[in-house]
């Protein structure tokens, strides 16, 4: 009997093993810019909040979620999990949005950008990501012309400025991937942070707009204290022209994902998923 236990664990083993995502590093030689060497991502021990997060990120990555139905050139999300820029809530809004996405037909991807403190260097890992998602489009099924990007809190923040810098060269190529476009197709910003760090609360001078910037769906709760930048950044993409549809909530705060218990975590879905549908209607 005890060795019947042992042999179904080991299968159950194998099983989980086999089960994972795959994991896409995607600087192949040195991380530019970067001081440390490549090393695995550091996840926080210290906090007992069932979220998981990583506090140092230096070998940045893309995780890989494809949906179980194969489905010929389907379009994407590239998911920023926040964390004010010094850690990632990982499974919090990343792992656990990417599940939702490949609900909804997506495949998804979700970003292990550089933390703690390295804002130029995680814009030029969400560049990078765009451009090895699109060369290799065909190895996933994937549309080139319909992959979006997604961010929560400082991943809002940092998918904004993927939206509105991808003319901004801001590495060196690597290798014929970055003779792509790094612009994302579509964008959606939940509780985004700091887009609203010009003079008097008004648009980060960063977020350049023009109208080739994507169409945006946005969410937010008025007791958030974050709440500004949604506001800042939908009336400067109205006054650019750019689609834009925002939703603003009475309340719900802060850094809730799609975990259940608060009406803002329960209804952005159910939004986003309509907007997404005519978003990619028209494409």
């Amino acid at each position: 009997m005890k060795h019947v236990f042992a042999f179904s664990f080991l299968l159950l083993s194998l099983y989980s093993f086999s089960q994972k995502n795959d994991i896409i590093y995607l600087w192949p030689g040195k991380v530019p810019g970067e001081p440390k060497s490549k090393q695995l991502a550091v996840i926080d021990v210290s906090q007992k909040d069932n979220i998981k997060r990583f506090t140092e990120v230096t070998n940045p990555a893309i995780e890989v979620f494809l949906p179980d139905q194969v489905v010929k050139n389907r379009p994407a999300v590239i998911v920023c999990p926040g964390g004010g820029y010094r850690v990632l809530a990982y499974d919090l809004e990343g792992t656990e949005i990417a599940a939702w996405l490949n609900k909804l037909g997506f495949a998804a991807f979700v970003l292990q950008y550089r933390i703690p403190d390295k804002k130029e260097g995680a814009l030029q890992d969400v560049q990078r990501a765009i451009r090895v998602i699109r060369a290799n489009t065909f190895k996933w099924d994937i549309n080139p012309e319909k992959i979006g990007v997604m961010g929560f809190s400082a991943g809002g923040s940092l998918s904004a400025r993927a939206s509105t810098c991808f003319n901004r060269r801001t590495y060196s190529p690597v290798d014929k991937s970055d003779s792509l476009s790094c612009r994302p197709s579509f964008t959606m910003l939940i509780y985004p942070a700091y887009l609203d760090q010009g003079p008097n609360l008004t648009l980060t001078p960063e977020l350049q707009l023009s109208k080739e910037v994507p169409p945006m769906y946005i969410f937010q709760t008025a007791d958030d204290q974050y709440a500004n930048s949604a506001l800042v950044m939908a009336g400067a993409l109205r006054d650019s022209k750019v689609s834009v549809e925002l939703h603003l909530l009475p309340a719900g705060g802060h850094g809730y994902g799609l975990r259940p218990g608060k009406n803002a975590a329960e209804t952005w879905p159910i939004l986003a998923e309509k907007w997404l549908e005519g978003i990619l209607n028209t494409k």
